[in-house]
């Protein structure tokens, strides 16, 4: 389960796996503060970006080899549960 992101004093933000990983953080001084896969340099719009290009989760683990196919599992398992927690019923 992703949750909330966390914020030190030093306007750090980390999203956790429930393990308590860090998948996602933001760091000013990483990326001027563009989420990344914790641990890298590697921003999640690069896999998003590298998806809709139509390259595979592994076609972009091999183009980032930083990056663990955990962390990207993870994140689109929460993305998923997000999306479902938000969806509209609509009447048929």
């Amino acid at each position: 389960m992703l949750y909330a992101p966390t914020q030190s004093d030093k306007g750090y933000f980390r999203w956790y796996n429930g393990g308590m990983s860090a998948i996602v953080t933001m760091n000013p001084k990483v990326m001027h503060g563009v989420p990344c896969f914790a641990g890298t340099r590697v921003t999640v719009q690069s896999l998003f970006d590298h998806l809709e290009a139509g390259y595979t989760v592994d076609g972009f683990l091999e183009q980032f080899p930083t990056v663990k196919r955990e962390q990207v599992i993870e994140l689109l398992e929460q993305l998923r549960q997000r999306a479902e927690r938000s969806a509209l019923a609509v009447s048929a």
